[in-house]
């Protein structure tokens, strides 16, 4: 990231996260799969070594997540009684499936910020 010598112009790390495109251009593609980071950007070159999200969008997933299913899992049941074979039907995969898609965008998300704000991983100066 300190060696970006070339140009661009700044790009919204929010729009370009969520659609899953370079942090640097906008343009060329950051995932090789549904979460796998590709190797570089296929359009301007970045390598994409210093993409680390960590758990970071995995937290964020299960908390948002979490607190939407599990809050209309609650208004369901006081509602509408629901046997507990319908909540395990319906809030299952409505639960996996909004996981994968928030994990994806949240996914590049961090990562465009990652770039924007050059943040890296702490290190101890020595010398």
């Amino acid at each position: 990231m300190s060696n970006d010598n070339a140009h661009y112009p700044p790009v919204d790390p929010i729009k370009v996260g969520l659609a899953g495109h370079c942090p640097r251009c906008g343009q060329g593609k950051l995932f090789d799969g549904l979460v796998k980071i590709k190797p570089r950007c296929a359009n301007c070159g970045l390598d994409y070594a210093f993409a680390d999200s960590g758990d970071g969008p995995a937290v964020f997933v299960i908390l948002i997540i979490g607190f939407l299913v599990v809050g209309l899992a609650l208004w369901a049941e006081v509602n509408y009684h629901w046997p507990v074979w319908l909540h395990i039907l319906l809030w299952g995969p409505l639960t996996i499936i909004l996981s994968l898609a928030l994990l994806r965008g949240l996914k590049g998300v961090l990562i465009a910020l990652q770039y924007r704000n050059s943040a890296s991983e702490g290190k101890i100066d020595r010398e």
